[in-house]
């Protein structure tokens, strides 16, 4: 079945991806997580990330094409057309027009199904000259992201990579496979990571080779008591774990805690790790600690294309206060002589090296060993950073 049939076990895929967006424009849920599993489920994934990703330009060329912004389904709808119009070219215009609309064919209002039609053929013949104005827009918009955003990476990495990165990030991400003897393997595309061979028995986790900085950097060994302060999903739990260190995993939301648990379940450790919800439970001192902490996420925008629209300077600065916060928790709970790593998957800075500044400001009892960071537009890999300090 080609992408371009798009039926997704008797339904329309075009509808089921039409429904997710609706609700993640209603509720900014996590993507992943509003699409059902089926045969089809990867081509609806391209399309729901690619409609999410593209916001901003699908935004300013449908509002252009429309006399009144539409809301629901409808809006959705036009999303998911009008994108696979402009950035799915693997998708021909015809089955991108007649699978939407028959997907708009099931809404109760008869009239979204004429509009959804009318709109995607306007585009497809004014095609050149929106793809024109597009390319002639400022980075921020012909790239789809927040403008502040894009000011803070052309300041900082310079105009050049600054648009590198963007282009980067709007590329489908790779999916990569962490294995027992430290190698990183790439998912093929349109493969199942459940059906791949060893899933059942633990032999890999999903992790991209970004992430082995702060593993690299703890070095974990036989015997070491590493406490990991924000395990979940468990990837470099995981990783600890297989280099024979004895593992502390705290997470305190519930929901992510289980896909902890699942995890270590999985790759045989649900017995040997334990799992605790708040780092007042985890017995200390460790030898180790890893605080891999909630953050912006401007490393990952190609896996978490809904992030870049979480962004703003408020949400840096709660997100800044709580790694604080959870970097001191942490410390306490190291012995003297320990080694405490700080990672994020975040480029920005003060997230980064300014977070870590701040931290051996207000603990003089530990010293800076190593700092390592990933440039996605550098590695090619997710952006990561993590740095090693001694409990003097």
């Amino acid at each position: 079945m080609s992408a371009g049939e798009g039926k997704a076990s008797g339904r329309n895929a075009r509808r089921i991806a039409a429904f997710a967006v609706a609700r993640w424009l209603a509720s900014k849920e996590f993507p992943a997580d509003l699409l059902p599993d089926g045969p089809d489920r990867a081509f609806v994934q391209d399309v729901v990330y690619t409609a999410i990703r593209r916001l901003r330009p699908l935004r300013r060329v449908l509002g252009e094409l429309l006399a009144k912004w539409p809301k629901g389904e409808l809006e959705a709808l036009l999303y998911v057309g009008a994108a696979q119009v402009l950035y799915m070219p693997d998708v021909p215009d015809y089955a991108a027009v007649n699978e939407t609309v028959e997907a708009a064919k099931a809404c109760p209002n008869r009239s979204v199904a004429k509009v959804v039609n009318g709109v995607l053929h306007s585009l497809i013949r004014n095609r050149a000259a929106v793809e024109a104005s597009l390319a002639a827009a400022p980075l921020e918009e012909r790239e789809s992201f927040p403008t502040e955003l894009v000011r803070r990476w052309t300041a900082r990495f310079g105009a050049a990579d600054a648009e590198r990165l963007c282009r980067l990030f709007n590329e489908p991400a790779e999916t990569y496979l962490a294995r027992k003897d430290g190698s990183f393997t790439v998912l093929e595309r349109g493969e199942r990571v459940r059906d791949v061979s060893g899933y059942a028995e633990g032999d890999f986790i999903v992790q991209d080779p970004g992430t082995a900085l702060a593993v690299e950097l703890l070095a974990p060994q036989p015997g070491d008591a590493v406490l990991d302060a924000c395990a979940a999903p468990g990837g470099k739990t995981v990783q600890i774990a297989w280099r024979g260190a004895s593992v502390t995993a705290c997470e305190v939301n519930p929901v992510r805690r289980r896909r902890l648990v699942e995890n270590l379940r999985r790759t045989g450790f649900d017995g040997s790790v334990a799992v605790v919800a708040s780092l007042d439970e985890a017995p200390c001192p460790f030898d180790k600690a890893l605080a891999d902490v909630p953050c912006s996420n401007t490393g990952v925008f190609r896996r978490r294309p809904d992030a870049r629209w979480n962004w703003s300077p408020e949400k840096l600065a709660s997100l800044v206060s709580l790694q604080a916060e959870i970097l001191d928790k942490a410390a306490a709970r190291l012995a003297s002589g320990g080694l405490l790593v700080y990672s994020t998957c975040s480029i920005e800075p003060e997230e980064n090296g300014g977070q870590v500044e701040a931290f051996l400001a207000r603990h003089r009892e530990f010293r800076l060993d190593r700092m390592e960071e990933s440039l996605p537009f550098k590695t090619g890999h997710d952006g990561a950073f993590a740095a090693a300090m001694v409990k003097i």
